[in-house]
C-alpha cells in the first residue's frame, strides 16, 4: 500500500504542477517581469512548495530530520538533473546555449547556498553547533539572508538588462482575453493541491524507509526528491515545450535557491530540539558536493558553449550532467547503505 500512495502522491503532485507552466508564461508577460525573474521567483517558490510541506511533517510529526535535509540536497541534485532531460526533450539544438548571463549568475548564487549548507553540517558535527536561544542554528538565518541578498542581486541584475529575462525563442501565444486575476486565483488552488501532497509525502517517505531498510537520509535524497521534484520536472517541459527555455531552466535553479535559503530555516524552526543539522548524517555533504559539481557543468554550458555533440541535438555538457547524476546515485546508495 505504501507504493500505491506514493504513485497516487506522485499523481497529484504532477496534475497540479502541469498548468503552472502556462501560468508563468502569461504572469511574465502581462506584467512584464520577464521569464527569467518568474522562473527564479514565483514558479520556483511554488514548486517548490511539496519540500517546505515534506519538510516540516518530516521535522514536526514524524521527526526524522535526515529525511528532510536528504530531501532538499537530493532534491537540488535531481532539479541539475532535470536540464538534461529537457535537453533531450528539446531537439533545437542544446538548451545551455540560449541561456543568458542572468541564469549563470542565479547558479552561481546556488552554489554559494549550497557550499555554505554543507559547510554548516561539517561544522556542527565537528567543531561547534551554535543556536539561538537553543532552538535553531545560527546558520539558519544566515542561510536565509543569504537567499533574500541573493534575490535582491537577480532583481537589480533584471532591472539592469532587462532584454536578458526574455525568451528570444517562446512561442508568443496571445493571452489578450485572459485575466491576471484569474491566473493568480489558479495559482493558488494549484499551490494548496501541491502543499497537501507534499505533507502526505512526509509520512510515505518515512513508511519507505522504515519498509525497506534504507537509511532515513538516503529515502529522502533519492524517493521523497523524485516526488517532490515533479512539478519543477513538469513546470520546465512543459515551458520548454511553450517556446519558454529560460523559464524552464530558471525554475529548477530557483528551487535550489528556494530550497537552502528557504526551507532549511523552516525546517529548524519546526524541528524544536535544537539545531537541526546537528541530528543529521554528514552523508548529505556528498550529495551537495555533486550538486556542486552539477552546478559547475552548467556554468561551463553557458559560458564555454560546447559544440553540438549527439546527433546534434543534444549537448555534450547535458550529458556530461546525466552522467554525474546517475554516479552520484550510485555513490549515494552505498554511501547511505
Amino acid at each position: 500500500m505504501v507504493w500505491i500512495q506514493f504513485v497516487a502522491c506522485l499523481a497529484i503532485i504532477i496534475v497540479a504542477g502541469t498548468r503552472l507552466s502556462k501560468y508563468g508564461d502569461i504572469i511574465a508577460r502581462k506584467t512584464g517581469l520577464g521569464h527569467v525573474w518568474v522562473g527564479i521567483v514565483l514558479l520556483a517558490t511554488v514548486t517548490s512548495l511539496p519540500e517546505v510541506a515534506a519538510g516540516i511533517s518530516s521535522v514536526a510529526i514524524i521527526k526524522s530530520p535526515d529525511l528532510a535535509i536528504g530531501n532538499l540536497f537530493g532534491a537540488s541534485l535531481l532539479n541539475l538533473a532535470i536540464i538534461a532531460v529537457i535537453d533531450v526533450l528539446h531537439t533545437k539544438g542544446p538548451i545551455l546555449r540560449f541561456m543568458g548571463t542572468g541564469i549563470v549568475l542565479a547558479t552561481i548564487l546556488s552554489m554559494l547556498l549550497i557550499a555554505a549548507a554543507a559547510t554548516s553540517i561539517l561544522l556542527a558535527h565537528s567543531v561547534f553547533s551554535s543556536s539561538i536561544l537553543g532552538l535553531i542554528g545560527i546558520y539558519s538565518p544566515m542561510l536565509l539572508c543569504l537567499y533574500l541578498v541573493s534575490q535582491y542581486m537577480l532583481f537589480r541584475f533584471k532591472t539592469r538588462q532587462p532584454d536578458s529575462s526574455n525568451d528570444a525563442n517562446s512561442q508568443g501565444m496571445d493571452y489578450a482575453s485572459v485575466s491576471l486575476k484569474k491566473t493568480l486565483l489558479h495559482f493558488g488552488l494549484t499551490a494548496i493541491a501541491i502543499i497537501g501532497a507534499g505533507i502526505w509525502l512526509g509520512f510515505i517517505g518515512d513508511q519507505i524507509s522504515n519498509s525497506t531498510g534504507l537509511k532515513a537520509s538516503f529515502v529522502g535524497t533519492l524517493f521523497l526528491a523524485i516526488s517532490t521534484t515533479a512539478p519543477e520536472m513538469v513546470v520546465s517541459i512543459s515551458a520548454a515545450r511553450l517556446g519558454a527555455l529560460k523559464m524552464a531552466v530558471a525554475n529548477v535553479v530557483g528551487s535550489n535557491l528556494f530550497n537552502i535559503g528557504v526551507i532549511i530555516f523552516l525546517d529548524d524552526l519546526f524541528f524544536g530540539e535544537g539545531p537541526i543539522l546537528t541530528y543529521v548524517s554528514t552523508g548529505h555533504v556528498l550529495t551537495a558536493l555533486f550538486a556542486l559539481m552539477l552546478s559547475s557543468i552548467v556554468i561551463i554550458g553557458i559560458v564555454y558553449r560546447p559544440k553540438l555533440w549527439m546527433k546534434s541535438w543534444v549537448g555534450i555538457d547535458t550529458t556530461f550532467i546525466a552522467i554525474l547524476y546517475i554516479a552520484a546515485l550510485v555513490t549515494l546508495y552505498f554511501f547511505g547503505g
